[in-house]
């Protein structure tokens, strides 16, 4: 408006202030508040490369690249630069039936929980996706892909999943055809193993794996093409290992699967996971039974 005043009426720019009654001083005045560009770049970038995560993760990955920026500030440049989320909270309208609570794992191996999920290649064609998570640590175990997966694909995957960590005490499964197959049965007879299936139709009984499948779809099914099986099995690979080593997990205090592990076995948690008055939220928790050796 002042320079408005100026151009059109060829005053100066005291005379122009003066019919406004504005001060000059407020007119010059120049902010010397640091506007955080650099942190509001980085903020974009991460939320560009992760579209499905919230401020309050974005917020630890600062953090742990060495940013100054607690969870009010995060949340002020995330709403500023336009970057929040929309989430559709269906209304419940069927109210279900309560089931007693699963007593929770206090160990690695003790409980693992698997299911199966489809999607597409580039040109098409249908893939399964069978998935195993460690309902303790919440570790993807394994991601295997497969036109056709029966039975025996599920027992050559745990076969190797026990080589390199252990046996499992049980495993948690619907009631799909592959789990409930013979090949699987004999399988878990021979090893000792209890197959632990949910009720029929209801999924949440056997929710980590349900919660795991969604971020699974978000984070990396809906971002990839798939050109091939072995395209499609490279990318999951790369992706569960990002998910294990640098993924925040809030059911773990944000930390990843594989820093919970380690401080369960005994170490220190790492820095990132404090709470707001500077202490590791973790140390607070009563130390659970250390993970099985792999």
């Amino acid at each position: 408006m002042i320079a408005y005043l100026q151009v059109g009426y060829e005053v100066s720019q005291r005379r122009a202030c003066g019919a406004l009654g504005l001060p000059r001083s407020t007119h010059r005045y120049l902010s010397g508040a640091d506007r955080r560009d650099e942190l509001r770049i980085r903020l974009r970038d991460l939320a560009v490369a992760r579209p499905n995560w919230g401020y309050r993760r974005l917020g630890l990955l600062l953090r742990r690249e060495g940013w100054v920026a607690n969870h009010k500030l995060v949340y002020r440049l995330y709403r500023e630069a336009g970057l929040g989320l929309r989430r559709h909270r269906p209304r419940r309208r069927v109210s279900a039936a309560r089931r007693q609570a699963l007593p929770k794992p206090q160990h690695c191996n003790e409980s693992w929980s698997l299911d199966f999920m489809s999607d597409q290649l580039y040109s098409g064609r249908p893939i399964r996706i069978l998935t195993i998570v460690d309902n303790y640590s919440r570790e993807s175990l394994a991601l295997q892909v497969g036109v056709h997966l029966t039975g025996e694909d599920v027992v050559t995957v745990l076969n190797r999943l026990i080589r390199e960590r252990g046996i499992p005490t049980s495993l948690r499964t619907d009631n799909g055809t592959e789990f409930t197959s013979r090949v699987l049965d004999q399988w878990a007879c021979w090893q000792g193993v209890v197959l632990d299936f949910i009720r029929p139709g209801k999924p949440t009984d056997n929710g980590i794996i349900e919660a795991f499948n969604s971020r699974f779809r978000q984070e990396c099914l809906n971002e990839y093409w798939f050109l091939s099986v072995s395209d499609a099995q490279e990318k999951l690979d790369a992706w569960r290992e990002h998910y294990n080593r640098e993924r925040p997990h809030s059911s773990l205090d944000n930390l990843t699967p594989e820093e919970f592990v380690q401080w369960a076995l005994g170490g220190h948690p790492p820095g990132g996971a404090q709470g707001a008055d500077g202490t590791a939220r973790t140390a607070r928790r009563q130390q659970p039974e250390a993970c099985l050796a792999g």
